[in-house]
């Protein structure tokens, strides 16, 4: 029974009838899954060589041995092209009888969709223009055992691309595109700051203290010492301490992991770039950062106007500087900022219910959010955060009740949050203390209080600027990517 018989029959019928075919090669000499084969060039390296091939090769004709998978496949009696696919590009292979022989050619017609080879033959252009190898020998190297889904129409389940994400890539040449863009990423990102003087480093991802963030944590126990741990939910406090030991400018990439929902934006653990300066100022990383993005936006794309969805970001133009409070009142003319009951009705007139007994500034923050978020396309640097939503971070000078903070904006969501650092031991101690009561009051996203940070704190970190900045989120942008899952190979799923 051929295979466009048995699709009448269903997966299971097709799956009988590749393994009758690869009992039958492995008794004509091709194993299914033979060892120690070896190839000699990628696709890619064939296609981009400059030499123009002949119409028909000669007998002695450069060879090139090709390893890939079988993405589509033409018969005509005598003769067989099929497209052969690897990590780098496609080629077309021409295999006939008269060269290859009776035997190898009938082999050679047991192959499926899917099947992996390793081929070897010369370069030549077909009749109709199209570079191709003409084989002269295969093999072999792996039985398809499940048919793949339609080259064109890809996994049209958008669940069962992530949850096989190989084959996803397999039929997907877009989503293979999205991954090597996300790759180029964090390779710019690298570069710029190995660059510019910065040093990679590692730090904990178990910790034994809930810190760095405000986030849920992923909670695990370690058997041998009899304690609880917790996945990390940012480097951020190991990162400073390294700051405090001398070594001023820093950078970690790496997953963190924050115990919350599912959604476009969120998965449970995620890549996080975050890197701290000693001796600048969070208004000069703002800088620093727009730097950054223009480069990461030429590099990935080829251009500094992105487009994403029905937007065009423009990476060019200066990115816009928005305070927190001066954007509440340019929605909200004349509303007392200072005033938890006025926070409270201009929040319900817009939509938008809270409850009074929050602290001042985590008010402002949620009516700034609910005011802006979905309107901040173009990148915006979100500045001069509450004291209360900013545990970390170093008070204004010019107003002690804000820090000297920003969040970068764009597409509607946050990408960066970054800092002035608070080095100060005993406002760091107020600010740990203000989490605790936080934390006994019900809040699951506080943070502990740590001892050994302020402590270090006390030998003395320099004036110092940090930032952290989502790699997915970021990648979204650059790839044009609706959704976190599509940017991250494997993201977490529901069960199913």
């Amino acid at each position: 029974m051929s295979e466009s018989q048995a699709q009448t029959g269903g997966i299971d019928e097709i799956r009988r009838v590749r393994r009758e075919k690869a009992e039958k090669l492995e008794n004509l000499g091709w194993p299914s899954y033979p060892n120690g084969l070896s190839t000699s060039h990628q696709v890619g390296a064939v296609r981009d060589l400059d030499t123009e091939p002949p119409n028909e090769p000669t007998e002695d004709a450069e060879q090139y041995r090709l390893g890939g998978r079988i993405m589509a496949i033409r018969r005509f009696g005598k003769a067989s092209f099929m497209d052969l696919v690897d990590s780098s590009g496609q080629i077309q292979i021409q295999l006939r009888k008269d060269i290859l022989g009776e035997e190898e050619y009938q082999k050679s017609k047991l192959l499926d969709l899917g099947d992996i080879v390793v081929i070897e033959g010369p370069r030549f252009t077909t009749r109709r223009g199209e570079l191709s190898i003409q084989v002269r020998e295969i093999t072999l190297a792996t039985k398809n055992m499940y048919p793949l889904p339609d080259k064109h129409g890809g996994l049209s389940d958008v669940e069962q691309r992530y949850r096989q994400r190989y084959v996803d890539l397999i039929v997907n040449d877009e989503v293979k595109e999205t991954f090597r863009k996300r790759s180029a990423l964090i390779r710019y990102i690298r570069t710029f700051l190995d660059e510019r003087g910065y040093m990679e480093v590692e730090t904990p991802m178990l910790h034994s203290l809930i810190g760095g963030a405000a986030a849920k944590p992923f909670v695990t126990h370690h058997n041998a010492l009899d304690m609880e741990l917790y996945c990390r939910i940012a480097p951020e406090l190991h990162l400073k301490r390294l700051v405090v030991g001398g070594f001023e400018k820093v950078y970690e990439i790496g997953r963190n992991f924050r115990n919350e929902g599912l959604s476009i934006q969120h998965n449970p653990e995620f890549t996080m770039l975050e890197f701290y300066t000693a001796w600048i100022t969070y208004s000069e990383l703002m800088d620093f950062t727009e730097d950054m993005f223009r480069g990461a936006a030429l590099e990935v794309t080829g251009s500094m106007q992105v487009p994403y969805g029905e937007h065009v970001i423009d990476f060019e133009k200066p990115f816009r500087r928005l305070p927190v409070r001066e954007g509440i009142l340019e929605k909200i003319p004349n509303l007392d900022l200072q005033n938890a009951d006025a926070l409270v009705a201009a929040a319900k007139d817009k939509g938008l219910e809270l409850e009074k007994t929050l602290p001042v500034g985590k008010l402002q923050m949620e009516l700034f959010e609910h005011l802006w978020e979905a309107e901040l396309i173009q990148p915006t640097f979100v500045t001069d955060f509450p004291i209360e939503v900013s545990p970390l971070a170093r008070r204004k000078d010019s107003d002690p009740s804000l820090t000297d903070r920003f969040e970068l904006y764009m597409t509607g969501r946050e990408l960066a949050n970054a800092f002035s650092e608070l080095n100060d031991a005993e406002d760091q101690r107020s600010r740990f203390q203000a989490q605790m009561e936080a934390k006994a009051g019900g809040d699951e996203e506080a943070m502990d209080f740590d001892e050994d940070y302020c402590h270090a704190l006390e030998i003395g970190m320099p004036p110092t600027a940090g930032e952290g900045i989502g790699i997915d989120r970021l990648a979204m942008v650059l790839t044009n990517s609706a959704s976190i899952r599509d940017v991250i190979l494997f993201p977490q799923m529901r069960k199913s």
